[in-house]
C-alpha cells in the first residue's frame, strides 16, 4: 500500500515529480475541496525521464480522495496518462494544449476520455517559479 505521507519526489529524478510534490500540497487546501467536488477522478500518470515506456515511474493523482502518491493505483484509474517528463511539465502549466501533446503523440491516454479531458492545467497550483 502506498503512503500518503512524505514526498512524492523522494527518490525521483524527475521534475514532474517535484511538480507532483505540489499538487499534493494544493490537494490539501480549500481548492482540493473544490476539484475534488469538480472533478472527483483517480489518475495515473506514468512519467518517462526521455521516452514514453522507458524507465517510467508512476503516480496517483486521486481526486475522490484528495492523494497524490508515487507508484501504481491502487485499484482501477478512471484514465491513465503517459508523458516524458518535459512534455508533463508543459501541458500542467499550459504552454503546450494537452489535445495537441495527444495529436503529436506527446501524451498517450487509456480509460475514459470524459475523465481524461477533465485533467486539465486548472488540477495544477500555479506555481510562481518551477
Amino acid at each position: 500500500m502506498a503512503s500518503s505521507e512524505g514526498s512524492v519526489a523522494e527518490g525521483s529524478k524527475l521534475k514532474s515529480a517535484q511538480l507532483l510534490d505540489l499538487v499534493k500540497a494544493h490537494l490539501a487546501t480549500d481548492a482540493g475541496k473544490d476539484l475534488q467536488q469538480k472533478i472527483g477522478y483517480t489518475y495515473q500518470i506514468n512519467i518517462a525521464p526521455k521516452k514514453i515506456g522507458i524507465d517510467e515511474e508512476s503516480f496517483v493523482v486521486d481526486l475522490k480522495n484528495l492523494k497524490v502518491y508515487k507508484g501504481k493505483c491502487e485499484g482501477k484509474p478512471d484514465a491513465t496518462f503517459s508523458f516524458a517528463d518535459d512534455d508533463f511539465m508543459a501541458v500542467s502549466s499550459g504552454s503546450i494544449n494537452p489535445q495537441m501533446a495527444f495529436v503529436r503523440g506527446k501524451m498517450k491516454i487509456k480509460g475514459s476520455m470524459s475523465a481524461a479531458q477533465k485533467f486539465t492545467p486548472d488540477i495544477f497550483p500555479k506555481p510562481s517559479k518551477l
